[in-house]
């Protein structure tokens, strides 16, 4: 049994997957998972996370299904903080050890 060179990968899944929008789109899946967490909680149906949302009932069945290129950040946002959340972002230097870039915690 011979051992196969891989390429090193990163921190960023998408991005080693080839997703041009990598970032964005890890960005949003986090919060996505925050959200539909939240609304498994409240044992929400998608019409009722709809109403309290301010979206659709199918853009809610897009994030229940981790269907996020048509959903913004800011609207991901928006709608955790219809759910009680509070939404921080901060702005600071990109240290020489971390690349400039994009970071979700949540």
């Amino acid at each position: 049994m011979t051992r196969k060179d891989h390429a090193q990968g990163t921190e960023n899944l998408l991005a080693d997957l080839g997703f041009n929008d990598a970032e964005d789109l890890s960005a949003k899946t986090i919060l996505a998972v925050k959200l539909n967490d939240l609304i498994d909680q409240r044992s929400l149906s998608q019409i009722e996370a709809a109403h309290i949302t301010g979206m659709t009932q199918p853009k809610v069945s897009q994030v229940r299904r981790y269907k996020l290129q048509n959903i913004s950040l800011e609207r991901l946002m928006q709608a955790l903080v219809s759910l009680d959340q509070h939404v921080e972002i901060i702005v600071r230097p990109a240290r020489r050890a971390h690349a400039a870039g994009i970071t979700v915690a949540a």
